[in-house]
């Protein structure tokens, strides 16, 4: 019969006592944040505290967890200062089991520099995914684009029938230019696009030198197609400043059978 070693522990022993030792950190953490002043206890816990309590644990450096749950703390809703506050609390846990109170000054600008930075990362952009008008050409933005192709690919669901619009894109080469010249073209190419499609079509802003159209299929597409690529070159040759400017490409792209599908074109599009 094997007889275990006197003082020996067992794989199972120390997976317990490595969960037990993480549930207490995480108590501790979590009584000191609410203390701090954490608004809603029931929205602390996520995945990435446990990761932060794992890495603590073994003494592994904090940096990539802090950063992970800096991005989680930002998508959640949380603000930056009950996120760094957070941390402070984790600090104070640390460096002393007995200490449950929060001080963001004590804690290490290290820490707090990392996770503020991947929290504002994210909340950056959130906000400009919200944004639905770019500021200086007064197009849509494409996240606004997203969510308009989303109805219109659940009315063609509704309707069983394939959606019956469009992508139109409008692209300058801006490789010859720098600085303001390069946002004039686009405000000059917003401009004609807004003539030519003065209906109900949605227009906007995909990346530095593409706009896009989103509009039905009709038969006098291909001529408005023509018209925008003759009026914008025009506009682009008689200003000093933007004759050197590289050819205007217009092109029409069908819309994929799927609104994900659609959103990975519109991506695809603003980078080229």
């Amino acid at each position: 019969m094997a007889v275990r070693e006197a003082g020996s522990r067992s794989p199972r022993g120390d997976a317990d006592g490595a969960e037990a030792a993480l549930r207490s950190l995480r108590a501790r953490w979590r009584t000191a944040s609410i203390a701090a002043g954490w608004r809603y206890p029931s929205d602390w816990a996520v995945p990435e505290v446990d990761a932060v309590c794992a890495s603590a644990l073994v003494k592994a450096d904090l940096a990539d967890p802090l950063a992970d749950l800096g991005r989680a703390r930002a998508l959640s809703g949380a603000g930056l200062d009950e996120t760094l506050t957070d941390v402070a609390a984790l600090h104070a846990v640390l460096s002393d089991p007995r200490l449950v109170a929060a001080n963001p000054d004590a804690t290490p600008a290290r820490l707090l520099r990392l996770t503020a930075l991947a929290w504002a990362d994210v909340s950056t952009m959130e906000i400009a995914r919200s944004e639905v008008r770019e500021g200086l050409t007064g197009l849509s933005t494409a996240a606004y684009l997203r969510t308009r192709l989303g109805e219109i690919y659940r009315q063609s669901t509704r309707d069983e029938r394939p959606p019956g619009h469009v992508l139109l894109t409008v692209s300058i080469d801006l490789s010859a230019v720098v600085g303001w010249s390069r946002l004039m073209a686009m405000v000059l190419a917003a401009d004609v696009l807004r003539e030519v499609f003065d209906g109900g079509e949605s227009l906007a802003l995909l990346g530095p030198s593409v706009a896009v159209v989103l509009t039905e299929r009709e038969p006098d597409l291909a001529r408005r197609a023509a018209d925008t690529q003759l009026v914008l070159a025009e506009r682009l040759a008689v200003d000093p400043q933007l004759h050197t400017l590289g050819p205007v490409s217009v092109r029409l792209h069908r819309l994929p059978e799927t609104h994900e599908k659609a959103c990975d074109l519109i991506d695809f599009l603003g980078r080229s």
